[in-house]
């Protein structure tokens, strides 16, 4: 039995994603500073226990069957700042820290505006978007200065970002069990009223191409990019835009993102994504794969 206080037991995981799909976790632990962190992950290994570190629950479709573990919700957010190193756990969102350091007219994190990631969720998938011209893709490994990790050993360590292999949609944390406690970013001095306009482009572009979470409850993109052409692109010349599997349905506005109409299942996903890479396939050629991490029992 794992000794942690105020853990929980049985808790239904749909409202702790943006996808507001998933049954229940066999245990769930809200993790509010580092060191509560740190200490139920050991438990957890100690215990032999299977375990899921939670953000914001995007870019995740968690099972219908829920987690037979523990899930830990991780709301560290702590931050610190060194003229301009910022120092933020790895539970603060990306929208909180923006809002943080564009206060102190620190820039490099607004081009991650509107993207729902905590900083920890950002290092792990090296959190991408467009450049401001449109031109090229902007990394957050590139303001990483380093990383204060827990590996599979319990120790704590400091590591550059070239400890993480980073790449399109990939970090080393995908291949190991290491945990993320705390990130510094390295950021550059701008005017906030810059930087306020770099928000708010971002938003502006978001909205218009995207459906909102708000509205349309989505895990964000499900399919990877395809060298030379969006996957959105493909499942809309297949002719798939608004095509529905029970509750789930490939969006209007943007075809590479499934969206809950309201009661979609993880099956319903499911069956659609396979359905989805099925048709692309003869249609296209293409094989489709996705990028979201699945969490439970398919």
């Amino acid at each position: 039995m794992l000794n942690i206080p105020s853990i929980q037991t049985n808790v239904i995981l749909a409202p702790y994603t943006t996808y507001k799909i998933g049954g229940p976790a066999d245990y769930f632990f809200v993790a509010t500073n580092k060191e509560d962190l740190i200490n139920v992950v050991k438990e957890a290994r100690k215990n032999n226990i299977k375990y899921f570190v939670l953000g914001t629950g995007a870019n995740i479709l968690v099972s219908d069957k829920g987690f037979r573990g523990l899930v830990i919700k991780n709301e560290t957010n702590d931050v610190k700042f060194n003229n301009h190193l910022v120092v933020a756990e790895s539970g603060m969102t990306i929208h909180d820290l923006i809002k943080i350091t564009s206060d102190k007219c620190l820039s490099g994190l607004e081009h991650y505006a509107g993207i729902p990631s905590t900083v920890g969720g950002a290092i792990w998938q090296n959190l991408h978007f467009l450049s401001p011209d449109r031109s090229k893709t902007v990394f957050i490994e590139d303001i990483i200065e380093n990383v204060e990790i827990l590996d599979e050993e319990n120790n704590i360590l400091n590591v550059n970002k070239d400890f993480f292999n980073f790449g399109y949609d990939y970090s080393i944390l995908h291949d190991r069990n290491l945990l993320v406690t705390e990130v510094t970013f390295r950021l550059i001095t701008k005017e906030k009223d810059l930087i306020q306009k770099q928000i708010k482009e971002n938003l502006k572009w978001r909205n218009e191409k995207q459906p909102q979470l708000e509205q349309f409850p989505s895990c964000g993109s499900v399919f990877k990019k395809i060298e030379g052409v969006g996957a959105g692109r493909l499942i809309d010349k297949a002719g798939l835009k608004g095509y529905k599997i029970g509750g789930a349905k490939v969006s209007e506005k943007h075809a590479n993102f499934l969206v809950n109409t309201g009661n979609a299942t993880a099956q319903d996903v499911c069956d659609l994504i396979k359905l989805i890479q099925e048709k692309v396939f003869t249609e296209t050629g293409h094989k489709l794969q996705t990028e979201i991490g699945f969490v439970g029992e398919f």
